[in-house]
């Protein structure tokens, strides 16, 4: 279910957006690739990851860097995301609509 709570892009912003979304996802990508083999090699002193069907690695180690390389991809597909739209409605001077206070229990 997707909220529609008048943070998305409209009109000529949401066109604009697309080819510059799509760059910075790719770019995303390929950070997350680096960052995750540089967290890897710290934290296993190998210089390779884990390959899901290999048999040099016992399940665990494979798993563990499958919940690894998720999160890291996460995060930095998130940030790049974020910043890659606060870029275009900076470029495009788009006000960004006020936040909403969330209503304290």
């Amino acid at each position: 279910m997707r909220r529609g709570d008048g943070n998305e892009l409209t009109g000529l912003a949401k066109v604009a957006y697309k080819p510059i979304g799509l760059f910075f996802g790719l770019v995303g990508g390929l950070l997350a690739g680096k960052v995750f083999g540089i967290v890897w090699k710290k934290i296993s002193n190998e210089d390779e990851t884990p390959q899901p069907l290999s048999d040099d690695y016992s399940t665990r180690e494979v798993l563990l860097a499958a919940t690894l390389q998720g999160a890291i991809f996460g995060l930095i597909k998130t940030a790049v995301d974020r910043y890659g739209l606060k870029g275009v409605r900076r470029f495009l001077d788009t006000p960004r609509p006020p936040a909403r206070r969330r209503a304290e229990v």
